[in-house]
């Protein structure tokens, strides 16, 4: 009886992952890239808007932390509108023990679709966007077991809100988030155990009277997945399958602060300009008393004066004591 041996397994290198434009230093103002150490893969999302329509060209660099190999991929994204159009009906839920990178991958977004459904009583639901709560304004939590950042998650539906995510955000609801309550909920909360969903932050965003062509986001998330290996290749898992294998399908979401006008950037550069040359000339003409290490040494007994200013560089300094 001859026993082989079991051949070891060769842990995954540590790769570290770098994004950005082509030929620029940067991402586009849409585009997110997430990577909590060099063990774990990285995330490339991002919420592209009407005018991000078209074709991107992104530039990834993997670099072995532990062969110091470099590589270069570049990627084409293509951003097109979505087929089923942008979902009237969106609501923002607050998970507290989840970080972003963690509800990224497709089978983490398709569990919190299916708690989504049994409390909206919906079946056409999709996620419409994925932010961190460190962009907007969360705090880094302490390094303490178990705490999280937070991530917002959008689900947007073409159908309306069930009774129950009515009152979760009705008047009573937010005077009992105000004395630290929970809000009013009549049904039964479906995303426990996995999600815990901070219900006092939900947001219900309902259809405009008139929606304006070209000014509506393009709603739907999908995650670009970057994986290290034994050798620093970048490798790419798309969560759905565009058309053309050089094009990615990235409909945009909804969160982030849009930027403002070119107008008003160039009025912010210009004041920060001019308030600076008036506290330089303010500064200038202020009557303030010579520094002490400028003036003349002086002996109260003897009277004498010395000059601070150093003597011949072989002679002697004798203090004034």
């Amino acid at each position: 009886l001859s026993v082989r041996p079991h051949p070891r397994r060769v842990p995954a290198a540590p790769v570290t992952f770098r994004a950005h434009l082509w030929d620029h230093p940067d991402l586009p103002r849409w585009l997110r890239f997430a990577q909590r150490d060099p063990g774990q893969p990285g995330f490339l999302y991002g919420c592209p808007l009407a005018p991000e329509l078209g074709t991107h060209s992104i530039q990834v660099l993997a670099h072995n932390r532990r062969t110091f190999a470099t590589v270069s991929q570049r990627l084409l994204i293509a951003v097109t509108p979505a087929p089923g159009g942008d979902a009237p009906f969106r609501a923002e839920f607050l998970v507290g023990n989840r970080n972003v990178e963690e509800l990224l991958p497709e089978a983490a977004r398709e569990l919190f679709l299916q708690a989504s459904a049994g409390l909206w009583e919906r079946g056409d639901l999709h996620i419409a966007n994925i932010t961190s709560a460190l962009h907007r304004g969360g705090r880094v939590p302490l390094p303490i077991e178990g705490r999280r950042e937070g991530v917002y998650v959008q689900v947007g539906s073409h159908s309306p809100f069930s009774p129950c995510l009515v009152a979760a955000v009705s008047p009573q609801s937010r005077s009992r988030c105000h004395r630290g309550q929970q809000p009013l909920a009549s049904c039964y909360d479906t995303f426990a155990p996995h999600f815990s969903i901070r219900w006092c932050n939900l947001t219900l965003v309902r259809p405009p009277p008139q929606m304006k062509g070209g000014k509506t986001p393009i709603m739907g998330v999908q995650t670009l997945i970057l994986r290290g290996g034994k050798d620093p290749k970048v490798s790419g898992r798309q969560t759905q399958t565009p058309p053309d294998p050089t094009d990615w399908t990235r409909p945009p979401l909804t969160g982030g602060p849009p930027r403002p006008p070119r107008s008003i950037q160039l009025f912010h550069h210009s004041s920060i300009h001019g308030d600076t040359r008036e506290l330089r000339r303010m500064a200038g003409s202020r009557d303030v008393p010579r520094p002490l290490s400028t003036l003349p040494m002086f002996n109260v007994r003897t009277g004498q004066r010395i000059n601070p200013a150093p003597g011949p560089r072989d002679g002697a300094r004798v203090p004034l004591l």
